[in-house]
């Protein structure tokens, strides 16, 4: 059984010490580690499939991410600590939710095989004979050598993805200025206005023989509403980069630093709540505006103008004439989106652009789910006091590298590729995310104080997420149930 975690202790609320532009960092790590998941593959697979149609669920999907962030943000602001430790007072088993979610992730390294596969395509071109887990093994060397680099880890995390959404961003901008037309815009922005325009599924990909090669499941579909953003276990991430950077109560908290370097430890402790005082309220207050501009500003405005721009690469070139992307190579066949209008450089660039992207996700996913396992299992067990929080950190990340690639060897034997590791992940974060979404709802509005607890915006927005979430996880189990019992 896990052990009791500590209550909350009562502090004062640090005050902001330094300027919103000096604060920048945890929106833009969750904008980078978002970009990679839905926006560069799934929502561009699927406009391959059916055109314009469900785009108005990547909106409603992102925005609704939008409002989960917030939340998360306002629990950390008050708390300074992960909003799973929150979740295990109020239900205590639930830790082993979260571990067995995130032992099963380990097995699914779908960004670092798409970024293995993207380097060796640029380099050699597709149907080279090099295996792809040793392409993922190089892109987990790549992470190793940013995570362990520096003293405190957050720092190298932060630095690197502002440097790969530069170049995304740039890219990006540049592939539109290419294939831009203004009826694309218009059938891009019908397809996000008719809400709730949903295809008959499954929706088949024919091969060219005639036969079903691919399809599109309403499983698929959830799970990219899910990757329209972070998704999953990610959207929990952002506590811990807004403690890494001082953030409101974070500010009492530790840095996560590198078990590989010297340097003076601190134990990492639960989290505060502050007295009800007026001077504590007005300090909750100025953080929480910093929270709703980083989530507005950097997760949802950039975020969804990367997923679109990706989406309209898919819609200009990939639609039209029916080329639906192969599971085993997805962004050597999205880079066709620049090849019609550039030639072969075209289609180099988008592989740039697409590894960056792919890159920017595995380094956030590989960093933040150790963060969270290795909080979990020092926080909840007796036997993770064995170990420092970075001496856990870097046994996971060193654990994660070696199962993911061996995962890649072992599943492509059975075909099970690129596609099917990232659909599957995003089915168990829409999962994750029908348990967790209304229970953070319940810590903010019962554990705050009640000067931090959300007003009735935020509180329809959660519900409706909570609603949506529930709903389809629920059509999945049913949907599931009925082609096993009247196949």
């Amino acid at each position: 059984m896990p052990i009791p975690v500590p209550a909350l202790k009562e502090a004062d609320l640090p005050g902001p010490q330094k300027s919103l532009f000096k604060m920048i960092g945890p929106g833009l790590v969750m904008a980078g580690l978002a970009i990679g998941s839905g926006e560069l593959i799934m929502w561009p697979w699927i406009t391959s499939v059916v055109g314009a149609q469900l785009l108005w669920a990547a909106a409603i999907g992102i925005f609704l991410q939008l409002w989960i962030n917030i939340e998360v943000g306002r629990w950390a602001i008050v708390t300074g600590e992960s909003p799973f430790t929150g979740m295990i007072r109020v239900i205590k088993i639930i830790v082993y939710l979260w571990v067995f979610l995130i032992v099963v992730g380990k097995f699914l390294p779908g960004w670092a095989r798409e970024t293995g596969i993207a380097l060796r395509d640029l380099i050699f071109g597709p149907g080279h004979s090099s295996p792809p887990w040793l392409w993922t093994a190089l892109v987990f060397a790549a992470i190793a050598a940013i995570l362990f680099g520096p003293k405190v880890v957050y720092k190298a995390v932060e630095r690197s993805i502002m440097f790969l959404i530069v170049v995304i961003v740039v890219g990006l901008i540049y592939v539109v200025w290419e294939i831009g037309s203004k009826e694309l815009f218009l059938t891009m922005w019908d397809g996000v206005i008719n809400v709730f325009d949903f295809p008959e599924f499954p929706v088949a990909v024919l091969a060219d023989d005639g036969s079903v090669r691919d399809e599109l499941t309403f499983g698929r579909f959830f799970g990219a509403v899910v990757f329209a953003g972070a998704g999953g276990l990610g959207n929990l991430y952002y506590a811990y980069y807004l403690r890494e950077k001082r953030i409101g109560m974070g500010a009492r908290m530790p840095s996560l630093m590198s078990a590989v370097h010297a340097h003076e430890t601190k134990e990492m402790d639960t989290g505060y709540v502050y007295p009800d005082t007026p001077e504590n309220q007005k300090r909750f207050r100025q953080w929480y505006r910093y929270i709703v501009a980083d989530q507005v500003m950097f997760f949802w405005i950039l975020g969804s103008f990367t997923m679109f721009l990706f989406i309209f690469g898919s819609l200009a070139v990939l639609h039209p004439i029916g080329l639906v992307p192969d599971r085993g190579s997805l962004v050597w066949d999205l880079s066709t989106i620049l090849e019609e209008s550039m030639g072969t450089s075209g289609r180099y660039i988008f592989l740039i652009v697409g590894m960056a992207a792919l890159f920017s996700t595995q380094l956030g996913g590989v960093d933040g789910g150790s963060r969270i396992f290795s909080d979990l299992l020092r926080t909840n067990f007796k036997f993770g006091k064995w170990f420092k929080l970075e001496q856990w950190y870097l046994i996971l990340v060193s654990t994660t590298m070696i199962i993911g690639t061996f995962s890649v060897w072992f599943f492509e034997r059975y075909d099970i590729v690129g596609l099917d590791f990232l659909f599957i992940s995003a089915l168990m974060g829409g999962f994750a995310m029908a348990v967790y979404v209304p229970l953070l709802l319940y810590m903010n509005l019962t554990r705050l104080p009640e000067s931090a607890r959300p007003g009735w915006v935020n509180i329809f927005f959660m519900v409706l997420a909570s609603a949506m979430y529930i709903g389809f996880a629920g059509y999945t189990i049913y949907d599931k149930a009925m082609q096993l019992f009247f196949a």
